[in-house]
């Protein structure tokens, strides 16, 4: 078989992989100590755990020859390739992050960055969110980045306050029943 057909490159189906968000420009990467802690062990585990795993797979189909139909060979390759792309990814993310620990937040009635806040919307919906880091997000737990429209809306207010909410819906107000922090 002519060696045309069987070249491989390092961008070889890369244009499938999502595109990791970086962080918008000017933006700090605060982090909570458990979510910092969390990045750090998949990483860890990417390096020790799943790369090593899927180099000694790859190695082992590559001896087994032809590798333009070998699928082991190939998934493996482009394995390694999402493994290296989250590890650069994981690497970049905790070289900037900024740990915030709030259990040493001092105006515990006050919401800032790891505040648990309780709220309630116009329609009298009780909601409970923590402010967390850009890359610990998940809006289904609970858990809202502090740069999202509501954790910008909450942040500096106090129990008791009712604020006003923007959003492209139209404008809500939010009353803020109770702030809580990690105790120290």
């Amino acid at each position: 078989m002519n060696k045309a057909f069987v070249k491989e490159s390092e961008s070889d189906d890369d244009e499938d992989l999502p595109e990791l968000a970086p962080l918008p420009a000017g933006i700090r990467n605060y982090m909570t100590p458990e979510g910092y802690a969390r990045l750090r062990d998949e990483l860890t585990q990417l390096m020790t755990v799943e790369r090593p795993s899927v180099v000694q797979i790859v190695s082992w189909a590559a001896s087994n020859g032809d590798r333009s139909e070998n699928g082991d060979y190939l998934y493996g390759k482009k394995r390694l390739r999402e493994i290296d792309r989250r590890m650069r990814f994981l690497t970049k993310r905790l070289e900037v992050a900024e740990v915030v620990d709030a259990s040493r937040q001092t105006s515990r009635n006050q919401v800032f960055f790891g505040a648990t806040v309780e709220y309630i919307d116009g329609e009298g919906e009780t909601h409970k969110v923590t402010i967390v880091g850009v890359d610990e997000a998940d809006p289904l737990r609970g858990y809202i980045s502090w740069i999202s429209p509501v954790a910008r809306t909450i942040t500096k207010a106090r129990e008791g306050d009712v604020i006003t909410l923007r959003t492209p819906a139209g404008v809500d107000e939010l009353e803020i029943v109770a702030v809580s922090y990690p105790e120290p």
